[in-house]
């Protein structure tokens, strides 16, 4: 079966809300970037691969920090998106993260913002080894999901509205097309891939802003609950509704919120 098959149901989840993920979802963190160039000796003339660069939001972290940077995205809408939104020394190219059709050898760092999880691991981890130089870097970023926001009370409707809809999900059998690797299992399946001769998670964390509104945005930036919507259910079957509501109750305005991640990185 070929990749367009494989993952067209991935592809379907992500298509149709690209303005709306690439407002409320959060960049890479601050740190990531020195310290990859460090530990793949990178300077700023070098080059950086985004793969499922989705919106470019990822891609866009790169701009400033490094002269090259390349997203690679198989979603029409999403990488639309993207190269609308545009960047200085930024290039989208329509591939999949094993199959970039980037030359042997030829970048400094290839990294995965929160999907590596939809995508082939060892085909992944192999493609990166292949066009990444010698001492080149691998990592995939995953934020732990939601982010803090400091009321507890918030944070717990969150994950409440999230079960709701992943179990309304799963009840309808809409996940049964997915192509998904549990974000758990990346550094065993790093390690596992002999890809890299060097593995280490390292834990980054990073703050930025955001209110009810942004914190409702991020549950409606999300495949499962873009997939019921699709499917013809209500924001208040999902559990939307309830999340606005007590969000708006308890959070007025604007709040310093805590994004932890889980930075997996491998050396080639």
């Amino acid at each position: 079966m070929d990749a367009e098959t494989t993952f067209a149901g991935n592809m379907d989840r992500f298509t149709g809300f690209a303005g709306q993920y690439d407002e409320h979802r959060a960049a890479p963190p601050a740190r990531m970037a020195s310290l990859l160039m460090e530990i793949a000796q990178a300077d700023a003339s070098g080059t950086v691969v985004d793969l499922g660069c989705g919106t470019g939001l990822s891609s866009r972290y790169w701009v400033g920090k490094i002269s090259h940077i390349i997203g690679i995205e198989p979603t029409d809408s999403m990488r639309a998106e993207a190269e609308r939104r545009g960047g200085e020394g930024l290039r989208y190219q329509r591939g999949f993260s094993h199959d970039t059709g980037l030359p042997d050898g030829s970048v400094d760092i290839v990294t995965c913002a929160q999907a590596l999880h939809w995508m082939d691991p060892q085909g992944t981890f192999s493609e990166a080894a292949r066009i990444l130089k010698a001492g080149g870097v691998f990592a995939a970023c995953d934020y732990d999901w939601p982010p803090v926001t400091g009321i507890w009370k918030v944070d717990k409707a969150y994950a409440e509205c999230d079960r709701q809809g992943r179990a309304l999900e799963r009840e309808l059998g809409l996940a049964d097309a997915l192509e998904f690797y549990e974000k758990s299992g990346h550094l065993t399946r790093m390690h596992a891939s002999g890809a890299f001769r060097w593995v280490r998670e390292i834990l980054l964390h990073d703050e930025d802003e955001g209110d009810a509104e942004r914190l409702v945005g991020l549950a409606l930036s999300q495949g499962s609950v873009q997939t019921l919507l699709k499917a013809g259910l209500s924001e208040d079957e999902i559990g939307i509704t309830r999340l606005r509501e007590k969000a708006g109750s308890l959070m007025p305005g604007k709040k310093r919120w805590l994004w932890s991640s889980r930075l997996r990185v491998g050396v080639v």
